[in-house]
């Protein structure tokens, strides 16, 4: 049986991709058992992972939630495991880049808004359609996307279920960048190259500091920043020496 997930590794950047071409890679119960066990890998190799990219195979990120999985009853391995594992995610030591073309909707585009940045195609479309199903949000839809985009435009895409662009999804800070289809693959790449060629343990500690700053009231978040930083990488005069 194929994998539902792959992973790639190249100087530095883990490359995870959504193998259901043939289904739009929707995210049936059994796609995240697959990505919650490459996380779980992932988390612990700070070593040799600093930046982690999260892609779908074919001609879309992931049309979103595997209705016909969830008709024929298939069960996820406990209640919160897809929220759970989104949440690893966002809370992985590494930067994950989020690499959408075509359609990103509403649990995928969830997969994506736990990711730290996204790098949109031109093909790309975003919509949160849990009120066509009859659905509600479980898996951080109303924290992660008002976060993003701020509360008057993530209303408007849950309440309507209308169709971003990629272009539009630049416009309203959802997505970093937008580019031309056949450039995708390219600049996700060109970028995560960027991204390791710091240090990886200022990467961690910029996460870790802004993620868990988020939750703090703006005085806090810098007290915070103070007395918990990690500190410089013990690499640090060396890298000045070098510069």
């Amino acid at each position: 049986m194929a994998k539902l997930i792959l992973r790639s590794d190249e100087n530095g950047i883990a490359t995870l991709t959504l193998n259901r071409p043939e289904a739009l890679n929707a995210l049936s119960p059994k796609l995240f058992v697959e990505l919650n066990s490459h996380l779980i890998d992932i988390e612990k190799e700070i070593d040799s992972v600093g930046c982690v990219i999260l892609r779908g195979e074919g001609r879309s990120f992931s049309a979103g939630n595997d209705l016909k999985a969830i008709q024929a009853g298939e069960k996820a391995p406990s209640k919160h495991y897809q929220a759970e594992t989104l949440d690893m995610i966002e809370n992985l030591p590494q930067p994950v880049i989020a690499e959408v073309q075509g359609h990103c909707y509403t649990g995928s585009l969830e997969l994506a808004l736990a990711c730290d940045l996204l790098i949109a195609s031109d093909s790309a479309k975003f919509a949160d359609t849990h009120g066509k199903w009859g659905m509600v949000p479980v898996w951080g839809m109303s924290q992660r996307l008002t976060r993003r985009i701020g509360p008057i435009r993530a209303k408007e895409m849950m309440f309507t279920g209308k169709v971003i662009s990629g272009s539009e999804a630049l416009e309203l800070g959802l997505a970093n960048e937008c580019v031309p289809d056949q450039s995708l693959r390219d600049r996700t790449v060109e970028i995560a190259n960027q991204i390791v060629q710091n240090s990886w343990h200022t990467l961690r500690s910029d996460k870790y500091l802004v993620n868990a700053g988020m939750s703090m009231s703006y005085e806090d978040g810098k007290l915070f920043e103070r007395e918990k930083s990690p500190g410089p990488d013990p690499d640090m005069q060396t890298r000045i020496k070098n510069f």
